[in-house]
């Protein structure tokens, strides 16, 4: 079904294009094409978001790609920052039909059933009709148009891209913040809600309306004053008129702030403890009770690949003796090297790009890599580093195996990570440790590597954690 679909709705600039498709008596394989630019929100600040005018940029990329699909018939049901990725060139690449769905062909429409999507960007009625189906006693649902499902979904994500957290956890009674959503028709007094522009209300409001025959279809969200406003970033064929500045901007809006304490992505709710049991009987999970670690061995082809970094070469683990007190000289110079390295810019104190970087950049991914920012340097030695970072997520209840046997056969150290995040949906990736040498200095780079979850949540998740070892966290100019 995902590979009929994604054929059938053919090539547009914010859609993944797909390839060929094969199979032999091992492999079933899809070829697509390849978003060098990795998941958009790797690159937006959880808590904070972004700009009005990126915020603008990517969503009317977004509403382009999801119209075009329906204008062939075709729905995503999954719309998700997750889903959502990043050309070479920083333009907006919609991925993973394997949820997708044919709604309407030859004029005749038809209404779905299956409950898809994850629980923050779902829809309310595909909750509804799922329960519906589940229960002997309820009335039966018809279905629900996924067409209308992906407009609640993209305006989920606007939320997102706009205060860096989204609205609920799920749009059910269960969520206290769903529910004065509900109650205030759409004027709710949260703080995430608040802290919207105030001309984007409308347009929120709009496309996710509980009242599915209400809730706006694309000809009044192109129509609506925020998405017709001007953007200096936007050309009037959708396309970016300043790369540069464009990604420049985009990774001046990435800080760690050390003085703030660790932060969870959702509210305690007021009305239910959090170990409550779901109307489905399936038991959710606190941010205290993540799930147990898996422990299975990964295959070789999973393993997360090292960064070009042309200034290091990979060397052998740092000397448990290693000088602890302080760098030494050859360590200085070392971290002097990275003063170009983008993902550096997000440990100073004022939000900055090195001027270095600006002025030899050619291309959007000169300034944003696509390579993930989810990393640091170090200058302790491993066995610290390593109990630094086990204390650290021991801290935010984050069961993991011991230290001993996080060492991989190829890295100073590797910790998996599966767990909940804090609107209690999975989360799983990798802690990878790697050593590097510069002329006589050998170096610890730390990079987190999501396998699985919202990449929003997974950089919540590593801001928690650098915040927790700042003790070991090379931060330039400090």
């Amino acid at each position: 079904m995902e590979v009929s679909l994604h054929s059938h709705i053919g090539q547009h600039p914010n859609i993944i294009e797909w390839f060929a498709t094969g199979e032999d008596n091992v492999w079933k394989w899809i070829a697509m094409e390849y978003a060098e630019g990795g998941d958009l929100f790797d690159k937006i600040e959880a808590d904070v978001g972004v700009s009005q005018d990126i915020a603008h940029f990517y969503f009317t990329q977004l509403i382009s790609g999801v119209s075009y699909m329906h204008s062939k018939g075709v729905g995503h049901r999954d719309i998700k920052p997750e889903n959502i990725l990043l050309s070479e060139s920083g333009n907006l690449k919609i991925a993973d039909f394997g949820l997708a769905t044919l709604f309407e062909y030859n004029g005749n429409t038809k209404l779905s059933t299956t409950m898809c999507g994850s629980p923050p960007y779902i829809a309310p009625e595909v909750i509804t009709c799922s329960k519906s189906t589940q229960s002997r006693n309820a009335p039966k649902a018809a279905g629900y148009s996924a067409n209308l499902v992906d407009i609640w979904s993209c305006g989920v994500v606007l939320f997102v891209l706009l205060v860096g957290n989204t609205p609920w956890d799920q749009p059910t009674e269960e969520s206290w913040e769903f529910q004065e959503y509900m109650g205030k028709g759409g004027h709710s007094s949260d703080d995430l809600w608040q802290k919207l522009p105030s001309s984007v209300l409308s347009l929120l409001r709009g496309m996710m309306n509980v009242d599915t025959k209400r809730r706006f279809n694309f000809e009044k969200i192109k129509t609506h004053p925020w998405y017709t406003r001007r953007n200096p970033l936007l050309t009037r064929d959708g396309k970016v008129t300043d790369p540069l500045a464009l990604a420049t901007k985009m990774l001046e809006g990435l800080r760690i702030d050390f003085s703030q304490q660790p932060t969870a992505s959702q509210r305690a709710r007021s009305s239910q403890d959090a170990m409550d049991i779901d109307t489905d009987e399936q038991p959710r999970f606190s941010f205290t009770q993540p799930e147990t670690p898996i422990d299975d061995k990964m295959f070789d082809w999973e393993r997360p690949a090292r960064a070009k970094a042309t200034a290091f070469s990979s060397s052998q683990p740092l000397n448990t003796n290693h000088a602890q007190s302080g760098m030494t000289t050859a360590a200085d110079q070392a971290f002097e090297s990275l003063a170009d390295e983008p993902s550096m810019s997000q440990f100073t104190p004022a939000p900055s790009v090195p001027l270095s970087l600006t002025q030899h950049a050619r291309r959007f991914h000169d300034i944003v890599p696509s390579y993930s920012l989810t990393r640091f340097f170090s200058h302790l030695s491993p066995p610290l580093l390593l109990e630094l970072l086990s204390s650290a997520l021991h801290s935010l209840c984050i069961p993991i195996p011991p230290v001993s046997q996080t060492q991989g056969r190829d890295h100073v150290g590797w910790i998996k990570i599966k767990t909940l995040d804090g609107r209690q949906c999975s989360l799983s990736g990798d802690i990878v440790v790697d050593t590097y040498r510069v002329g006589d200095a050998e170096l610890l780079e730390v990079r987190f590597v999501k396998v699985k979850g919202d990449p929003l949540e997974w950089r919540r998740f590593f801001k928690n954690v650098v915040v927790l070892c700042k003790e070991g966290v090379y931060v330039p100019n400090s």
